[in-house]
């Protein structure tokens, strides 16, 4: 499985608050770009899902 950033999901005129509770730094962003998932970082913590209000990260298989 891997997470992403549903991009119609997310506003993208705020800095991502998911980024402060990653635990491996895996979620940047550039500006007020959508966010982007590093998937070799990324543990599949779930933190991601339950902090974005827009319910913008999502899961797919590889």
């Amino acid at each position: 499985m891997s997470i992403y950033v549903e991009a119609r999901r997310c506003p993208q005129d705020h800095r991502c608050p998911a980024i402060r509770f990653c635990p491996v730094d895996a979620i940047s962003q550039t500006g007020h770009d959508a966010p982007v998932v590093d998937n070799e970082k990324c543990i599949s913590c779930g933190k991601c899902f339950r902090v974005c209000p827009y319910a913008a990260f999502q899961e797919r298989e590889n």
